[in-house]
């Protein structure tokens, strides 16, 4: 066991204001940045109160910090509590989690990856989902021909690509709209 109540923390990272909750068995969710930070805590309380990270997760939003800012941590050994997470899904983002800083795949190679060919559709609707995008590097998956694809965490398709170019994996070699 990890320790920790289950609550939450905000913090600043280059993106903006991000969050993460916690408890006993791992990270439970990361909230990237809204346009309103109301929102982004809304979501949060979902899992307890404020509170005061324990040391685990101060070193997890560290991580969190560095990756936003530039270096090639791969975040892979952050613990996730994956109660509630379907199979699929679990899937899924094992095999994300296995995608290094700098690389992307696509929808459907994530499809074959997992033995389920054809669903490539299914591989974003779990992206979608993810509780843990960061942690659970959900940026890193394009659609077919370099496509950005969807992410429902913060401002859409301009967080993704926005992480991408600070990871040097822009789609298409493209600049990011930061460059």
């Amino acid at each position: 066991m990890l320790g920790g109540d289950v609550a939450y923390a905000l913090f600043d990272t280059p993106i903006g204001r991000c969050g993460v909750a916690w408890g006993a068995a791992g990270i439970r969710a990361v909230q990237l940045p809204e346009r309103a930070e109301a929102v982004a805590v809304g979501r949060l309380r979902r899992y307890g109160a404020e509170g005061e990270p324990p040391g685990w997760v101060v070193g997890a939003i560290d991580r969190m910090l560095g990756l936003l800012g530039g270096d090639r941590d791969d975040l892979a050994d952050i613990p996730v509590d994956p109660d509630g997470i379907p199979d699929f899904d679990r899937l899924v983002y094992d095999v994300a989690r296995g995608i290094a800083p700098g690389q992307t795949l696509t929808y459907g190679e994530v499809a074959a990856r997992i033995g389920h060919p054809g669903s490539a559709q299914a591989v974003g609707q779990a992206l979608g989902r993810n509780p843990y995008p960061i942690v659970v590097p959900c940026h890193r998956v394009l659609g077919a021909n370099g496509r950005v694809g969807g992410f429902s965490a913060g401002e859409g398709a301009v967080t993704k690509l926005r992480i991408l170019g600070i990871e040097g994996a822009a789609p298409n070699g493209q600049p990011s709209l930061f460059d």
